[in-house]
């Protein structure tokens, strides 16, 4: 069952989803600023996002909604694309470090 985040009417939706790439890093959290509030006084209204710039980093930067720029189909694709490549290579060392433990191969 997928957890259910529900968002009041007054708000507006956001534009970018948890998860998403985009060309400030990857957004892993969002919050909301509601008009009249202090924070909205400080930092302007409406929804602030929390990225990080690659999944190596420990950093954590904050963006208004219009800061952010989204990736192209093309830039996600690659992106996507590498780290598939990443992980299949990953897989294989692992496949060979397990033929070696157990005498034998192994076929993904």
């Amino acid at each position: 069952m997928q957890p259910t985040i529900s968002i009041p009417k007054h708000w507006d939706y956001p534009r970018f989803a948890l998860e998403q790439r985009t060309q400030q890093g990857i957004i892993l959290g969002l919050q909301y600023y509601p008009n009249g509030t202090e924070l909205a006084e400080q930092f302007g209204d409406g929804w602030r996002y929390a990225l990080m710039p690659n999944k190596n980093s420990d950093e954590l930067f904050h963006f208004q909604e219009s800061q952010i720029q989204p990736l192209s189909p093309e830039e996600l694709l690659s992106e996507i694309t590498a780290e598939i490549e990443f992980y299949q290579q990953q897989i294989a060392i692992l496949q060979q470090q397990l033929a070696a433990i157990t005498g034998g191969s192994t076929n993904g």
